[in-house]
């Protein structure tokens, strides 16, 4: 091998090095507009000519070109491993939770729609989820992420508010028995617990609410592996305009983000400025953004920067969107 040829192998071999070289850092760019019509199959729904979209941000670890990239456009934001995952969390359980996450917005989304449009919707609660565990608190090494709390010494849970009030009846140190559902197994711990930084006894751990639902008609929901929160209000519209015989989109692409609760309020989410870019480049007509916290504001400036001609609408609740779009042309 002559040195010419070494200098390239040695060129190549860096630049492969510099590619895979893992890095405690992660990027997000604007991701794909995705229709929901074809997600979200409601029995005998109406038809729409138009569009509800959902909008993503593709997020990935970091390796040294996706950090120059960064540097380099103001639709590529880097972000260090901390402020993704949570101490000693990996990107299994953050993406499990972030698929758990999507399961809450589709059944946000599905009781506001039904209750909205004045159709049955029973919902069954069925115990908590463990989303996430904080190191050093009393779940730590006891607890897992997808875990199912069922019962709370001896009380079984129907929803979120009873597993946050038992415990705050409690007093630190006072040792309780968690009956939990681990991989389709049965079993009991019991941990004392800890004053959390709100200053209420606690055991460190994110929860979440499961729950079944059962709806007439019938609804099935395909969000293939996309996971997160911030869909909740287009599933909640799409759902909606499958239900009732008017179409709220009236042939419009119309896209949009924010999470949705069973009362229909909007809440904030992450990386607006990304998923504004992203509904422009598909052409969308509107573009919904939550009221809550700065996501207005950063959705319109985006969406002046890049000079785009689609419509940034504020919204505080689900009936906020519809009251837009019934009095649209």
């Amino acid at each position: 091998m002559n040195r010419l040829s070494k200098v390239i192998v040695g060129v190549l071999i860096i630049l492969m090095v510099l590619y895979y070289i893992p890095l405690p850092y992660y990027i997000t760019e604007p991701g794909t507009v995705e229709p929901l019509e074809p997600l979200v199959k409601v029995e005998q729904g109406y038809d729409e000519e138009g569009s509800f979209s959902l909008v993503t941000v593709y997020m990935s670890k970091a390796n040294v070109y996706g950090l120059v990239r960064a540097g380099l456009s103001d639709d590529v934001r880097t972000f260090k491993q901390e402020e993704i995952l949570s101490p000693n969390e990996t990107d299994e359980e953050y993406n499990l939770e972030q698929l758990r996450n999507m399961d809450s917005a589709k059944n946000g989304a599905i009781i506001t729609a039904y209750q909205k449009a004045g159709k049955p919707v029973n919902i069954n609660y069925k115990g908590i989820y463990v989303m996430a565990v904080v190191p050093d608190y009393p779940a730590d090494g006891k607890l897992r992420v997808g875990d199912l709390i069922e019962q709370v010494d001896g009380e079984v849970l129907d929803q979120q508010d009873e597993f946050l009030n038992l415990l705050a009846e409690k007093k630190v140190g006072d040792s309780v028995k968690f009956a939990i559902e681990r991989n389709q197994k049965e079993m009991e711990v019991s941990l004392e617990l800890k004053l959390l930084p709100s200053n209420k006894p606690g055991i460190g751990i994110s929860p979440m609410q499961d729950l079944d639902l059962s709806t007439d008609p019938k609804i099935e929901i395909d969000s293939e592996e996309i996971g997160g929160p911030s869909a909740g209000l287009m599933f909640s519209l799409e759902i909606y305009n499958q239900l009732t015989e008017a179409d709220l989109t009236k042939g419009y692409k119309i896209a949009g983000t924010g999470t949705i609760d069973e009362a229909g309020k909007v809440g904030a989410i992450g990386g607006i400025e990304q998923k504004v870019v992203a509904a422009s480049d598909a052409d969308s007509k509107i573009f919904f953004a939550p009221v809550d916290g700065d996501n207005y504001q950063d959705a319109v400036k985006k969406a002046e920067k890049i000079k785009t001609k689609m419509i940034i609408v504020p919204v505080e609740t689900f009936d906020d969107a519809v009251e837009y779009l019934n009095q649209m042309d």
